[in-house]
Protein backbone atom coordinates (compact mmCIF):
# COMPACT_ATOMS: atom_id res chain seq x y z
CA UNK A 1 0.00 0.00 0.00
CA UNK A 2 2.45 2.60 0.71
CA UNK A 3 4.40 1.08 -2.58
CA UNK A 4 1.48 2.73 -4.46
CA UNK A 5 1.14 5.82 -2.58
CA UNK A 6 4.75 6.63 -3.26
CA UNK A 7 3.97 5.75 -7.08
CA UNK A 8 1.00 8.13 -6.85
CA UNK A 9 2.87 11.22 -5.39
CA UNK A 10 5.99 10.85 -7.38
CA UNK A 11 3.12 10.84 -10.89
CA UNK A 12 1.74 14.16 -9.03
CA UNK A 13 5.05 16.36 -8.64
CA UNK A 14 5.75 14.62 -12.38
CA UNK A 15 2.37 16.14 -13.66
CA UNK A 16 3.25 19.48 -11.77
CA UNK A 17 6.24 19.95 -12.84
CA UNK A 18 5.44 19.49 -16.41
CA UNK A 19 1.98 21.25 -15.95
CA UNK A 20 4.83 24.89 -14.50
CA UNK A 21 6.93 23.99 -17.55
CA UNK A 22 4.08 25.02 -20.01
CA UNK A 23 2.71 28.02 -18.61
CA UNK A 24 6.07 29.67 -18.02
CA UNK A 25 6.51 29.04 -21.82
CA UNK A 26 3.13 30.21 -22.52
CA UNK A 27 4.06 33.59 -20.37
CA UNK A 28 7.32 34.28 -22.72
CA UNK A 29 5.12 34.07 -25.77
CA UNK A 30 2.74 36.12 -24.22
CA UNK A 31 5.73 38.81 -23.14
CA UNK A 32 7.27 38.91 -26.68
CA UNK A 33 3.58 39.73 -28.52
CA UNK A 34 3.16 43.32 -28.30
CA UNK A 35 -0.11 44.42 -26.38
CA UNK A 36 -2.85 44.61 -29.39
CA UNK A 37 -4.88 46.67 -27.09
CA UNK A 38 -2.30 49.34 -25.68
CA UNK A 39 -2.59 52.47 -28.04
CA UNK A 40 0.77 53.09 -29.30
CA UNK A 41 2.45 56.29 -28.58
CA UNK A 42 2.97 58.82 -31.90
CA UNK A 43 5.72 59.36 -32.95
CA UNK A 44 6.86 63.00 -32.54
CA UNK A 45 6.90 64.66 -36.03
CA UNK A 46 10.14 66.48 -37.11
CA UNK A 47 10.55 70.19 -36.72
CA UNK A 48 10.99 72.04 -40.12
CA UNK A 49 12.47 75.25 -40.69
CA UNK A 50 13.01 77.31 -43.95
CA UNK A 51 16.79 78.10 -45.12
CA UNK A 52 16.95 81.76 -45.45
CA UNK A 53 18.66 82.21 -48.32
CA UNK A 54 16.66 79.72 -50.93
CA UNK A 55 13.52 79.82 -48.87
CA UNK A 56 13.50 75.66 -49.00
CA UNK A 57 11.99 74.22 -46.01
CA UNK A 58 14.15 71.39 -44.52
CA UNK A 59 14.05 69.29 -41.01
CA UNK A 60 15.63 71.44 -38.19
CA UNK A 61 18.36 68.22 -37.58
CA UNK A 62 19.20 69.08 -41.17
CA UNK A 63 19.89 72.89 -41.05
CA UNK A 64 22.92 75.05 -40.35
CA UNK A 65 22.19 77.82 -37.69
CA UNK A 66 23.73 81.16 -37.10
CA UNK A 67 22.42 83.61 -35.52
CA UNK A 68 19.50 82.31 -34.88
CA UNK A 69 18.72 81.65 -38.62
CA UNK A 70 18.79 78.08 -40.44
CA UNK A 71 20.54 77.60 -43.92
CA UNK A 72 20.29 74.67 -45.81
CA UNK A 73 24.19 74.48 -47.16
CA UNK A 74 27.34 75.87 -45.90
CA UNK A 75 27.49 77.34 -49.36
CA UNK A 76 23.86 79.31 -48.79
CA UNK A 77 25.78 80.15 -45.34
CA UNK A 78 28.31 82.26 -46.75
CA UNK A 79 26.84 84.14 -49.43
CA UNK A 80 24.98 87.71 -49.84
CA UNK A 81 21.50 86.92 -50.79
CA UNK A 82 19.18 88.03 -52.91
CA UNK A 83 17.97 90.58 -50.55
CA UNK A 84 20.94 92.10 -49.70
CA UNK A 85 22.18 90.07 -46.28
CA UNK A 86 25.51 88.21 -45.80
CA UNK A 87 24.33 84.76 -44.27
CA UNK A 88 27.04 84.61 -41.78
CA UNK A 89 27.45 87.91 -40.48
CA UNK A 90 25.51 88.92 -37.41
CA UNK A 91 22.48 91.04 -38.56
CA UNK A 92 22.15 93.83 -36.25
CA UNK A 93 19.47 95.97 -38.41
CA UNK A 94 19.82 99.89 -38.36
CA UNK A 95 17.17 102.27 -38.64
CA UNK A 96 18.95 105.06 -40.20
CA UNK A 97 18.68 103.53 -43.61
CA UNK A 98 16.42 104.43 -46.76
CA UNK A 99 16.34 103.13 -50.34
CA UNK A 100 18.53 104.20 -53.10
CA UNK A 101 17.34 106.02 -55.92
CA UNK A 102 15.45 104.09 -58.52
CA UNK A 103 17.98 101.87 -60.77
CA UNK A 104 20.73 102.38 -58.95
CA UNK A 105 23.35 99.98 -58.19
CA UNK A 106 25.89 100.55 -55.74
CA UNK A 107 29.51 100.18 -57.72
CA UNK A 108 31.59 101.80 -55.12
CA UNK A 109 32.98 100.28 -51.43
CA UNK A 110 33.64 103.24 -49.22
CA UNK A 111 35.96 101.79 -46.62
CA UNK A 112 36.10 103.79 -42.96
CA UNK A 113 37.44 103.36 -39.51
CA UNK A 114 35.34 103.46 -36.21
CA UNK A 115 36.46 103.37 -32.08
CA UNK A 116 34.27 104.17 -29.75
CA UNK A 117 35.38 105.22 -27.38
CA UNK A 118 38.26 106.84 -29.34
CA UNK A 119 41.16 104.51 -29.13
CA UNK A 120 39.61 102.22 -26.34
CA UNK A 121 39.40 99.27 -28.55
CA UNK A 122 43.18 98.34 -27.40
CA UNK A 123 41.74 97.72 -23.42
CA UNK A 124 38.54 96.72 -24.03
CA UNK A 125 35.91 94.94 -26.45
CA UNK A 126 34.17 97.79 -27.52
CA UNK A 127 32.28 96.82 -30.51
CA UNK A 128 29.15 96.62 -28.92
CA UNK A 129 29.18 100.64 -28.73
CA UNK A 130 29.71 100.98 -32.23
CA UNK A 131 26.82 98.50 -32.45
CA UNK A 132 24.51 100.46 -30.22
CA UNK A 133 25.66 103.81 -32.02
CA UNK A 134 24.46 102.78 -35.37
CA UNK A 135 21.39 101.43 -33.77
CA UNK A 136 20.50 104.98 -31.91
CA UNK A 137 20.56 102.76 -28.15
CA UNK A 138 24.23 104.89 -27.29
CA UNK A 139 24.38 105.30 -23.69
CA UNK A 140 25.01 108.86 -23.95
CA UNK A 141 26.08 108.79 -19.83
CA UNK A 142 28.23 105.63 -20.24
CA UNK A 143 31.11 107.70 -21.51
CA UNK A 144 31.93 111.51 -22.18
CA UNK A 145 32.55 111.05 -26.12
CA UNK A 146 29.00 109.40 -25.98
CA UNK A 147 27.33 112.58 -25.24
CA UNK A 148 29.30 114.74 -27.67
CA UNK A 149 28.23 112.17 -30.32
CA UNK A 150 24.43 111.36 -28.77
CA UNK A 151 22.20 113.22 -31.60
CA UNK A 152 24.17 111.66 -34.82
CA UNK A 153 22.01 109.11 -36.85
CA UNK A 154 24.49 107.36 -38.90
CA UNK A 155 24.89 103.78 -39.70
CA UNK A 156 27.34 101.90 -42.28
CA UNK A 157 25.97 98.52 -44.27
CA UNK A 158 28.98 96.49 -42.27
CA UNK A 159 31.15 96.41 -39.67
CA UNK A 160 34.14 94.33 -39.05
CA UNK A 161 35.38 93.99 -35.25
CA UNK A 162 39.15 93.69 -33.58
CA UNK A 163 38.03 90.07 -33.03
CA UNK A 164 36.73 89.41 -36.83
CA UNK A 165 33.35 89.66 -36.24
CA UNK A 166 31.12 90.19 -38.92
CA UNK A 167 28.31 92.59 -38.15
CA UNK A 168 25.68 93.96 -40.72
CA UNK A 169 23.22 96.68 -40.22
CA UNK A 170 21.94 97.47 -44.07
CA UNK A 171 21.09 95.79 -47.06
CA UNK A 172 23.76 96.34 -49.50
CA UNK A 173 20.26 96.88 -51.55
CA UNK A 174 19.69 99.86 -49.34
CA UNK A 175 20.90 103.00 -48.42
CA UNK A 176 23.47 103.80 -45.35
CA UNK A 177 24.53 107.01 -44.17
CA UNK A 178 28.34 106.44 -43.53
CA UNK A 179 29.44 108.72 -46.29
CA UNK A 180 27.65 111.99 -45.57
CA UNK A 181 28.63 115.23 -47.59
CA UNK A 182 31.25 113.37 -50.39
CA UNK A 183 31.96 113.02 -53.72
CA UNK A 184 33.29 110.11 -56.45
CA UNK A 185 34.76 111.58 -59.48
CA UNK A 186 32.29 114.56 -59.48
CA UNK A 187 29.23 111.98 -57.93
CA UNK A 188 27.72 113.67 -55.25
CA UNK A 189 26.22 111.86 -52.78
CA UNK A 190 28.11 108.80 -52.58
CA UNK A 191 25.66 106.73 -49.55
CA UNK A 192 23.47 106.88 -52.82
CA UNK A 193 25.60 104.45 -54.73
CA UNK A 194 28.13 103.23 -52.19
CA UNK A 195 28.69 100.01 -49.68
CA UNK A 196 29.64 101.27 -46.60
CA UNK A 197 32.20 99.34 -44.92
CA UNK A 198 33.80 100.13 -40.92
CA UNK A 199 36.69 98.30 -39.90
CA UNK A 200 37.15 98.63 -35.73
CA UNK A 201 40.17 100.56 -35.45
CA UNK A 202 41.66 104.07 -35.19
CA UNK A 203 44.47 106.35 -37.01
CA UNK A 204 47.12 105.57 -34.46
CA UNK A 205 47.03 101.74 -34.55
CA UNK A 206 47.63 98.73 -37.18
CA UNK A 207 44.47 96.41 -38.19
CA UNK A 208 44.05 93.23 -37.26
CA UNK A 209 45.22 90.03 -39.70
CA UNK A 210 42.00 88.39 -38.73
CA UNK A 211 39.99 91.80 -39.99
CA UNK A 212 41.53 92.03 -43.50
CA UNK A 213 41.17 88.38 -43.71
CA UNK A 214 37.16 88.95 -42.96
CA UNK A 215 37.52 92.20 -45.15
CA UNK A 216 38.86 89.93 -48.42
CA UNK A 217 36.23 87.47 -47.97
CA UNK A 218 33.21 89.81 -47.48
CA UNK A 219 35.06 91.63 -50.65
CA UNK A 220 34.53 88.26 -53.02
CA UNK A 221 30.77 87.96 -51.64
CA UNK A 222 30.23 91.22 -52.86
CA UNK A 223 31.86 90.56 -56.29
CA UNK A 224 29.33 87.95 -56.91
CA UNK A 225 26.08 89.80 -57.00
CA UNK A 226 28.15 93.40 -57.92
CA UNK A 227 31.22 92.82 -59.90
CA UNK A 228 32.42 96.23 -61.08
CA UNK A 229 32.94 97.72 -57.80
CA UNK A 230 35.58 100.23 -57.21
CA UNK A 231 37.24 101.14 -53.94
CA UNK A 232 38.16 104.57 -51.81
CA UNK A 233 38.73 105.02 -47.89
CA UNK A 234 36.37 107.72 -46.40
CA UNK A 235 39.46 110.47 -46.61
CA UNK A 236 39.42 109.93 -50.43
CA UNK A 237 35.46 110.95 -51.18
CA UNK A 238 35.44 113.65 -48.06
CA UNK A 239 39.38 114.89 -48.35
CA UNK A 240 38.55 118.01 -46.46
CA UNK A 241 36.56 116.17 -43.40
CA UNK A 242 38.15 112.75 -43.23
CA UNK A 243 41.12 110.85 -42.40
CA UNK A 244 39.63 107.25 -42.54
CA UNK A 245 40.74 104.68 -42.57
CA UNK A 246 44.16 106.07 -42.17
CA UNK A 247 47.95 105.39 -42.63
CA UNK A 248 47.53 101.99 -41.21
CA UNK A 249 45.65 100.70 -43.51
CA UNK A 250 47.18 98.23 -45.97
CA UNK A 251 46.01 99.06 -49.49
CA UNK A 252 49.00 97.27 -50.96
CA UNK A 253 48.35 93.78 -48.61
CA UNK A 254 43.94 94.89 -49.18
CA UNK A 255 44.39 94.70 -53.07
CA UNK A 256 46.91 91.58 -53.01
CA UNK A 257 44.52 89.59 -50.86
CA UNK A 258 41.83 90.79 -53.13
CA UNK A 259 43.11 90.45 -56.38
CA UNK A 260 41.39 93.43 -57.45
CA UNK A 261 43.03 95.00 -60.56
CA UNK A 262 44.74 98.16 -59.76
CA UNK A 263 42.42 100.45 -62.22
CA UNK A 264 38.93 99.69 -59.62
CA UNK A 265 41.08 101.24 -56.52
CA UNK A 266 41.49 104.90 -58.41
CA UNK A 267 43.30 106.73 -55.52
CA UNK A 268 46.15 104.59 -55.49
CA UNK A 269 47.65 101.71 -53.05
CA UNK A 270 49.71 104.33 -51.03
CA UNK A 271 48.91 105.04 -47.50
CA UNK A 272 47.23 107.87 -46.76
Amino acid sequence: MFKWLLLFAGAGLFYLWIKSKKQAATNVGHTSEPNKNKAEKPATPEVMVQCQCCKVHLPKSEALTYDDRFYCSKEHLQTLDSQGWVGDARWRISPNQDFRPESVIPDLVVIHHISLPPGEFRNQSSSQHIVDFFQNKLDSNAHPYFAEIADQKVSSHFLIARSGELIQFVSTQNKAWHAGVSSFFGREKCNDFSIGIEVEGDGDSPFEDTQYQVLVNLIQKLAVTYPHLQFAGHSDIAPDRKTDPGIYFDWKKFQKETSIPSERLPFGLSPR
